[in-house]
């Protein structure tokens, strides 16, 4: 079982970075339409997506979002983590198949509240920028180390 270590606010610094990859499966978009409800045809119908401009199906936007989620959650800062907000713009399609690298980047640190900010970049294997954006989080106070009973952090 992977044992996870977090970083509390004290040991970020600006420009602190993190990356994570992960290899986009109808099946990842599957069980994200059951986790949220949203079944819109154009993520898990290939024969309709087909017929769309889009030629296949594409990742719900807040697939991506949800990849930034777990980086923040399991990497940086990691275990303890609490995720106050984030703005993302969707600048390109994800399709079935794309490898995304989801890079994190402290981009501020507010001590007083124990508050960071995050620039977020994912980008697809062709280095096309898919998602840009930002999140706030208030880091972890304390030191921590957490064994997780699956493999959390999907390979990819």
């Amino acid at each position: 079982m992977p044992r996870i270590q977090n970083h509390t606010f004290d040991e970020l610094s600006i420009g602190q970075q993190v990356e994570r990859y992960h290899t986009v499966t109808l099946g990842d978009l599957q069980r994200f339409a059951d986790a949220s409800g949203d079944y819109n045809p154009l993520h898990t119908d290939p024969e309709y997506a087909a017929s769309t401009p889009f030629g296949g199906c594409i990742a719900h936007g807040m697939f991506s979002g949800g990849l930034i989620s777990a980086t923040l959650a399991m990497q940086l800062p990691g275990p303890g983590t609490v995720y106050l907000g984030q703005s993302l713009s969707f600048r390109q399609p994800v399709r079935v198949g794309d490898t995304l690298t989801v890079t994190l980047t402290v981009s501020a640190l507010e001590p007083r509240r124990q508050r960071v900010t995050l620039d977020c970049t994912v980008v697809n294997q062709a280095g096309r920028k898919v998602v840009t954006g930002s999140a706030e989080v208030i880091a972890p106070a304390e030191r921590e180390t957490v064994t997780v009973e699956r493999d959390a952090i999907p390979a990819g």
